[in-house]
């Protein structure tokens, strides 16, 4: 399977982007998905999750209340919707395939997840 994100972009302070996850190869319909962001010198970080069926969602503190993880089976998506953006956000925004059951997401080891595809850039400007 290939993760492709999209989506990002140069935005201000307090604006909204979308990012989409889209999977070609196979199904992941039945996979845990995970949204990662890398910024200006850090480590990548995981952002969101979200089950198959999308019961379950894990969001990291930072971005808890601003931004929502959705999927539509249908498409082999998975989406990342941002708002009130900051400049913190700045990063390389990454979705991955988890190939662990669903568990405590607070300390991921990274190598948990596979299917790394080419992240996308989000710019926000103050």
């Amino acid at each position: 399977v290939q993760l492709q994100a999209s989506g990002g972009g140069l935005v201000q302070a307090g604006d909204s982007l979308r990012l989409s996850c889209a999977a070609s190869g196979r199904s992941i319909s039945r996979s845990i998905v995970g949204w990662f962001r890398q910024g200006p010198g850090t480590e990548r970080e995981l952002v969101a999750t979200i089950t198959w069926n999308t019961y379950n969602t894990y969001y990291a503190d930072s971005v808890k209340g601003r931004f929502t993880i959705s999927r539509d089976n249908a498409k082999n998506t998975v989406y990342l919707q941002m708002n009130s953006l900051k400049p913190e956000d700045t990063a390389a925004y990454y979705c991955a395939l988890d190939r662990r059951p669903w568990r405590d997401y607070r300390n991921v080891d990274l190598s948990d997840f596979s299917s790394w595809g080419q992240g996308t850039l989000v710019t926000v400007s103050s």
